[in-house]
């Protein structure tokens, strides 16, 4: 009789093909989860420390803004999904994304030496927009 299971004395071979083809595609989904979690957060921004802030639970339904102080040049740039805007000229988007999810909620990241009043236009923003849920964005250390 011809069969496919190899021989009945010695060791099974492994076949080492399909477990590549499965790690390449794991790695390919990783890599593209990856990639656009990350690209929200502007990795220059140094974030403020509160000792006692806690983590948060996930990264659903949330529009980040990123705002970042130049204390050179003594202004402010915001981004919201990667590219520098006004806070007032993003609340049609904003009430889109409401309208899409009532959980949306906004997360700010803001350098610790950014004045007041550019954090305080992104949350009024948000206020026009009907979204009540705003977090910072903190360092636990």
């Amino acid at each position: 009789m011809a069969g496919g299971g190899g021989g009945g004395e010695g060791e099974p071979e492994f076949q080492i093909a399909p477990m590549i083809d499965v790690l390449l595609v794991l790695l390919i989904f990783f890599m593209s989860i990856a990639t656009t979690a990350v690209t929200r957060y502007d990795p220059t921004i140094e974030l403020p420390v509160a000792p006692d802030a806690n983590k948060k639970e996930d990264s659903e339904s949330e529009l980040v803004f990123n705002v970042a102080w130049k204390p050179q040049t003594q202004t402010v740039v915001t981004t919201f999904e990667e590219q520098a805007v006004n806070p007032e000229d993003v609340i049609p988007r904003m009430i889109a994304h409401k309208n899409a999810d009532p959980k949306v909620r906004v997360l700010v990241r803001s350098d610790a030496l950014t004045p007041v009043r550019y954090i305080s236009a992104v949350v009024e923003a948000a206020a026009k927009a009907g979204i009540s849920d705003v977090t910072f964005a903190t360092l636990s250390r």
